[in-house]
């Protein structure tokens, strides 16, 4: 057997070999097996290839790795997130999403490491019941009374909003030059109305959700002021990963573009 075969055959699901030994000890814990990469025509288009995530977000970054983009490039958006909080939150977030995939984009275009064979840009908003858009805390007090209402606006119930953009190159000089394909994903949260303000307080001063939209981590121990939720949990933490899997796939390699350089936006 190749040393090229061995590498793409999987482990048997029985293999329970222990780990090799102390140096002078019993055989440890089997060490856990990470999952082989999905073997899926767009994500082996681009194994070895440019791949830029225009985030900072570790959650995000940690998510990708999910589906096997672990070799990421990690290029932030240097614009003001700035749009008006007078659009609706669906509008909000996809537009702050586009501004920052392509601020990246031609940031990146004609780097000397060569263009990128693709951009993700994601963006995360809390919004009430009633449209209010929350986005992260800037300070404690803040932070405290932006819980609250949730609490306590609409029975617990508010909604978080991702809006998913990815952007490829294309091959001909077509303008604008790149081909783009955009998500939004909705899920319903409820907090329970039981928590108290000496909860609340607790947990901002843990500091976990300064640094999220809506000023709580679900993935982490802000699971405790959430009830239930009616939608995508990934969604929540900052992307939804199937959706995007699906943009992924339908942005490079797409049943109806038969040639890519011929695809339009």
């Amino acid at each position: 057997m190749s040393s090229e075969k061995a590498l793409l055959e999987p482990p048997p699901y029985t293999d329970a070999s222990p780990s090799a030994p102390a140096a002078n000890g019993p055989p440890g814990p089997p060490r856990p097996r990470l999952p082989l990469p999905l073997d899926l025509p767009a994500l082996n288009s681009i194994r070895g290839k440019r791949v830029i995530l225009a985030s900072a977000s570790p959650r995000r970054r940690q998510l990708l790795a999910q589906i096997g983009l672990t070799d990421l490039e990690i290029v932030p958006s240097t614009v003001p997130e700035d749009k008006s909080k007078s659009l609706a939150p669906f509008e909000y977030v996809l537009e702050t999403a586009q501004q920052k995939a392509l601020n990246v984009y031609e940031a990146e275009i004609d780097s000397p490491k060569g263009e990128p064979a693709l951009v993700l840009a994601a963006d995360t908003v809390v919004s009430t019941q009633m449209g209010q858009i929350l986005e992260k805390p800037r300070s404690e007090k803040e932070h405290v009374a932006m819980l609250k209402l949730l609490r306590d606006s609409n029975g617990g119930w508010h909604k978080v909003y991702t809006a998913v953009v990815g952007m490829v190159p294309l091959e001909s000089a077509m303008d604008p030059g790149y081909a783009t394909e955009t998500h939004v994903e909705e899920t319903d949260v409820k907090f329970d109305t039981g928590v108290t303000d000496d909860l609340i307080l607790s947990y901002v001063r843990t500091r976990e959700g300064a640094d999220k939209a809506g000023g709580y981590g679900i993935q982490g121990v802000g699971s405790i002021l959430v009830e239930k939720i009616d939608g995508t949990f990934d969604n929540v933490v900052g992307l939804p990963l199937r959706a995007t899997l699906q943009l992924i796939e339908k942005i490079l390699v797409s049943p109806d573009v038969p040639e890519f350089e011929d695809r339009t936006l």
